[in-house]
Order: structure tokens, then sequence, then C-alpha cells
């Protein structure tokens, strides 16, 4: 079962694969190393049909794969896939056995071969273009080598020549997949000696009738066609010589699909086609093609209109050549394609042709550029759109794809949530969406989609979005286009629904910052609103987030008129972070926050001059310090923040939740990421609620970290309320 193994790993030349024979030696070996690991793999297998069938369509894969001169690993690698595809080789035994990258290669090929028509799809029906073109994309990111996809091309290709048993049916789904997918994807990538016999296939089995009456008639003028090529190359070799121009002179083959294209584009019977007759001419440079193109043309004349100079302007997938056709001898039309060896790799090859240089340690300048160029020609054809969004839209890592239950594809932006995926496939399916799978497993709505995850949405009966979905750092949403779609619901239900649902809002922010002094009429005009009464019902409709009243209070703080006077402070380090308060009229005393009110910026604060502890900061609304303002107002100094933008400020903060495991750890992660500093924490258990109560303490920056960070800890399982604690 292995004797093909060593033959079709080792079927490219050493020249092309390093640049000197120790290079070279030392890549035999080590390939001969994972052929001899890959043969005791296989020899240990069960000697059954379905292994013997399953190797040898691998071996068929293989040499496919060969002709386009790909690295040996991914010749190995095509020859034992179809044995784990079908479940023959266990993929773990592979990774046991020393064979370098192949299991991985492996794993991705199985991957790509999971990606094929929709469930829904029936036999003649073709896809929509959005949707095919969204799978072509989509087996370009999902794997890591984009050379897999070349296998998976090839695999196609194996499928198609052996469908002659098949049923209709199953030609017809063949046919459609080939022609919507993997021929186009072969023409995008340039892959010529692939496409064409793809879309010849294919175009034998959804349309027999027209395909056997086109190859009749070629059949029948073969010997003419043949014996005419023959005179037109001789004359024109003769013509080459006397310039003495170095060129190869042969015919070139025409596929039935290109003229069945060719006939229905421009509406033209058989015979009225220029280039059923065609030779090829190969030379070393490009100002030999030129110079070739005049001896052509002075041999025979050409038609007007018929001349495409492909080398000046190269095709979107960076063809290149000259296309000529003239009256060759008896006033017979013949078209001249003219191009050098270098486009001729290139025209037949494609990517791969680039490829070799990488793996061979040639230039990675070209191989870099040949990145560029794979990138730019994943796109359609689209003359009015902007280059720039178009360059931006054909690099993978700006997109997802993911696939739908019934196997349609969806693009999304990166970092898309199954909400995302839930508004891309239908407003109401993510109004009523309640929860998600994966790949067949239960995951979060905030879990981050990757390339090729199957989604499927769980639904209810009725639309009921939250607002939290609105909140980009709880992660719900990454689209703005789906979180518009949550505004318009809000927007859209009951105003008094609204308006009480946005005064609990505003009064929830109000209450856990523990804001007291400050009229709400002030904060809606601060956002722009006529009174608190339309606030809210923005708040409600999900117009504006309590991000947005912290947001506020932080403005109305900062714009209040307070008289200060910022003496000049010596660098001292006090213990606390109080380099950015300035106290008027004390000089350089030593200051810290009161525990009572813990203030923020920028609330106002006040000085309490102390026995022995120098002076107390207060929130100029602190009941206690008020008391001693009544007690001894002399006591009492103005005091201001300052400009620092590294200080940090204490507040302490009360969580009641439900004890579970792992409780203080989410609690602790998520405070990091507000990059708020943990300085003291208790916990103790409240016998009537049997609720777990936490005295947290933290430095933080402001007030609308301050508010970021209470309303991420809300949302950590378990956890019943947060509240700024005085």
């Amino acid at each position: 079962m292995i004797t093909g193994i060593t033959a079709a790993g080792t079927s490219l030349k050493h020249d092309q694969m390093s640049s000197t024979d120790s290079e070279t030696t030392a890549h035999d070996t080590d390939q001969e190393s994972v052929a001899t690991a890959l043969r005791a793999v296989l020899g240990a297998l069960p000697d059954t049909p379905q292994a013997a069938a399953a190797l040898a369509e691998g071996k068929a894969i293989a040499d496919i794969v060969a002709s386009l001169e790909l690295p040996e690993k991914l010749l190995l690698a095509s020859t034992v896939y179809p044995l784990v595809r079908d479940k023959i080789l266990d993929i773990n035994i592979l990774e046991n056995s020393k064979l370098e990258d192949i299991p991985r290669i492996v794993i991705g090929l199985v991957q790509l071969g999971q990606f094929t028509l929709p469930a829904d799809w029936q036999p003649g029906e073709a896809l929509a273009v959005q949707q095919s073109e969204a799978l072509r994309k989509m087996l370009l990111a999902v794997v890591s080598d984009v050379r897999l996809v070349l296998v998976r091309i090839a695999e196609q290709l194996y499928r198609l020549r052996n469908a002659k048993r098949a049923s209709l049916a199953e030609q017809k789904q063949l046919a459609i997949e080939t022609r919507e997918i993997y021929a186009a994807l072969a023409s995008r990538l340039g892959v010529w000696q692939l496409k064409w016999e793809l879309e010849d296939l294919a175009f034998r089995y959804l349309d027999p009738d027209t395909y056997r009456k086109i190859a009749a008639a070629l059949n029948e003028k073969r010997g003419e066609r043949e014996r005419f090529i023959a005179q037109v190359t001789t004359e024109l070799r003769q013509e080459l010589d006397r310039q003495s121009i170095k060129a190869i002179v042969s015919g070139r083959p025409k596929h039935i699909y290109s003229i069945w294209r060719k006939m229905q584009r421009k509406d033209r019977g058989l015979e009225a086609l220029y280039d059923i007759r065609a030779v090829r001419v190969l030379v070393d440079d490009i100002k030999d093609c030129y110079a070739v193109l005049g001896a052509v043309h002075n041999l025979w004349s050409y038609l007007p209109g018929e001349f495409d100079d492909y080398i000046a302007n190269p095709k979107d997938n960076d063809y290149r050549s000259l296309h000529t056709a003239v009256l060759g001898p008896d006033g017979k039309s013949v078209e001249i394609q003219i191009r050098t060896h270098d486009m001729h790799r290139q025209a037949e090859l494609g990517v791969a042709a680039h490829w070799r240089y990488k793996e061979g340690g040639g230039s990675p300048a070209a191989f870099d550029q040949k990145i560029r160029f794979l990138r730019q020609i994943l796109e359609p054809d689209n003359d009015g759109e902007d280059l720039l969004a178009q360059i931006r839209d054909d690099v993978f890592e700006d997109r997802v794809y993911a696939v739908s239950p019934k196997g349609d594809v969806v693009e999304l932006a990166a970092h898309a949530t199954p909400l995302d995926f839930a508004y891309h496939v239908h407003t109401q399916v993510g109004h009523r969406c309640r929860g998600a799978k994966a790949n067949g497993r239960i995951v979060p709505l905030t879990y981050v989609v990757q390339n090729g995850d199957q989604i499927e949405i769980i639904t209810g009966s009725q639309a009921q979005p939250s607002r939290d979905w609105l909140v980009p750092k709880l992660g719900f949403l990454a689209s703005p286009r789906a979180r518009g779609k949550v505004r318009n619901w809000f927007r859209l239900q009951d105003r008094d629904q609204h308006l009480r649902q946005g005064r609990d809002i505003l009064e929830r922010e109000l209450h856990r910052l523990n804001v007291r002094d400050l009229a709400t009429d002030e904060i809606a005009r601060q956002l722009k609103h006529k009174n608190t009464e339309t606030l809210c019902v923005a708040l409600g409709a999900g117009d504006l987030t309590s991000a947005s009243v912290a947001t506020a209070l932080q403005q109305l703080r900062g714009n209040e008129p307070v008289e200060q006077f910022r003496a000049k402070r010596g660098a001292r380090d006090t213990g606390r972070k109080t380099d950015a308060i300035a106290i008027s009229g004390i000089g350089d005393l030593m200051s810290n926050f009161a525990r009572c009110c813990r203030p923020v910026p920028p609330e106002p604060v006040v000085g309490y001059i102390t026995q022995g502890r120098g002076v107390s900061i207060h929130r100029a609304d602190c009941r206690n310090c008020l008391n001693l303002k009544q007690r001894n107002p002399e006591r009492i100094v103005e005091v201001s923040w300052g400009d620092s933008d590294s200080a940090s400020y204490p507040v302490d903060l009360q969580l009641r939740a439900m004890d579970r495991s792992g409780l203080i750890r989410d609690i602790s992660a998520v405070l990091a990421d507000e990059k708020a500093n943990v300085t003291d924490m208790t916990t103790h258990v409240d016998r009537k609620t049997m609720q777990t109560i936490m005295d947290i303490s933290i430095d933080i920056r402001d007030l609308p970290t301050l508010s970021s960070a209470i309303g991420r800890l809300e949302q950590v399982p378990n956890v019943v309320s947060v509240r700024r604690r005085t």
C-alpha cells in the first residue's frame, strides 16, 4: 500500500529546491526520513479495500499537486489525507510519528473538505454570486497556509475525473460546486492548467449535449487543423531563425468550455471564432516578445480589434502575454500568443510558481510581493469601488467567515460575536436571540467567532434585546450596524416604558457613584437634552448609555467655577498618590484622602487640617466634613485637583454576590482590565440574604473609569449589586 509514497513525494527537481549542493543533500535526507516514518505508519494499516481505495485516491491527488511543483511535504500530506478524512487512519498516530508539519497540513485539508454546497441545495440550482464569493474567500481565510487550497482544488479535479459512473444528480451537484467555487478560485489564483480541466469537465456534466456537439465539430476537422498549425509553426520558426530570435513555437490546445463561452459572448458560430486555431511562442525576455510580434505581423495581415497587450496591461490575476489574430496561410485566421518562459510558468502555475522560492530560500521580496498580489485578487472586479477600501477589505484579518446550519457562509467583521451573526442573518433573529452554539457547543453571546465556525442561534418566541448589548466594553456586539438595530428596537417601544426604564438607569448610576449634589436637569443639559424627562427617554430607548452619564458628571465637575490657587510644591512621596493635589496657602503639608467619602476627580473637594495627620481631603458634600466645618471653621482650607495624568485616587466599593468558586478571580480580572489597583478587600456573609458582601478598596483614575468598572463588575456571574461606599 505504501509503494507510491516515495515517487509522489520526490517528484520535484532538486535544483529547484535549494541553492547549494549541501542544502540539497540535507533537504533530501530530511525528506527521506519523513517518507520512511510515513511508510512505517501506513504499513501498520489493515489491508482492506477501503484503505487501498483511499490511498489510491491520495496518490492521484498527489500526482495532480506535483504538477504545480509544490513542496514534497504537501505531496506526502496529500497522499495520506483521504485516509484521515475517511477515518481509516487516526490523526493522533500521525502526530506521534515525527512527521514534522504533515499532521498540521492534513488537519487543514480535512477542515477544508468540510465546506461544500448548502444543505438545502437542489441539483441544477446555481449559487447566489454573493454566497459563492463568500465561500471562496472563506476557503482562503480559514487555513494558515493558502497552498492547501490548491490541494483542495486538486481533490475536486480528481472527483470530477471519477464521476463518470455517478448518478446524474451527483454529477450536477459536483459540477455546480466546481463551476461556482473551485474553477473560479483556480482562475483567481492563476492556476490555469487546473482551471481549464475543471471548467471542461463541469461543462460536460452540466450541458452534455452542447459539449458533445462542440467536441464532435472539433474532431471532424482535427486533421485539417493540425496540418494548418504545422504549416504556421514551420513558417514562423523560419522567420524567427532569420531574425536570430531564439523561441519555442508550438500549437496551443483549445478548451471546449472557453470556446462555448466565446461563442456566447460574441454570438458567433464555431467557424467564426479566430482562435480555434492557435499557436504559442515562448521567448527568453520581454523585448523578444515584441520582436516576435513584429515578425508575425510582417508574415501575415493582422485582424483589427483582435490585439491585446497583457504585458503592458496585465489582467487582474497578473496574467501577462501578447495576443494577436492574423490571417495565416490560405487566408485562415489563427490566434498567436507570445510570452516569456517566466510568464508562461506564471500562467500555468499561478501563485504556486512563486511559493517554491520561499521553500528554497529564494528572494523574500518576491514572495512578499506575491502575498500582496494574492490578497488583491480575492475580491471580484468593481471599478466603482474606492481602491483603498478594496485593499482594506481584501486583508483577511479584517474579516471572519462563519457557516450557518444550512451551510451558507456569512462574512462578518473581525471580532464578531454570535449576536453579530444573528443580526446579520435577520434583524428579528437578533432581537429574539437567547443563546448560541458554535460547532455544536453552547457558547456565551460574547464568544468571538473564529473562521469556519458553524454558528447556530437559539431564539425565543418574543423579541427581547438587552440594553447591555449596546455597551461596547461588554463585548456583545462588534458591529455598529447591529448596535443600531438594537437602538431602533428600543426606540420603537412605548415612551412611558422608556421613561421608567431610563429613570431607573439614571438613578442607579447616580446611586452607585454616590452623587447627590447635582441636579439631574444639569446632567440632561450637558448631554444636549431639554430636561430630565427627555434624558430618561433617551436612556431607556438605548440612544444613551449609563457611561454617558458618568462622562457628563466628569465634564460638569470640571466646568464648575472654583477659586483655585495652586501653590508650588516640591517632589515628595507622601505614601499615597497625592502629587496631583494642590493646597492653597499652607505650603507643603502632608495630605491624605478621608476614608469617609473617598473623593474622585473631578468632584469638588475641601481640606481639613487635622491634629498630627496633616490635611485630610474630603468631598465638598461629605457629612463628616460639614459637621467638622460647623465646629472648627478655621481648619477648613481650599484645595483643588492637580494636573497629573498618572494620578489615581482611593475609592471604596461594596459588592454583593452569591458565592461561587472563582468569584474573586473574576472580580480581580475585571478590576485589572480597568487598571484599578486593589489596595484592600474584606468579605463577610449576610446571614439574612445568604449573600457574600465584599468591601473593596481600589485606586481609580476618575469618575468615568469608576462607572465603567462598576458596570463590568455587575456583569460578573453571581454578582447581585455593586455601589460606591461612603
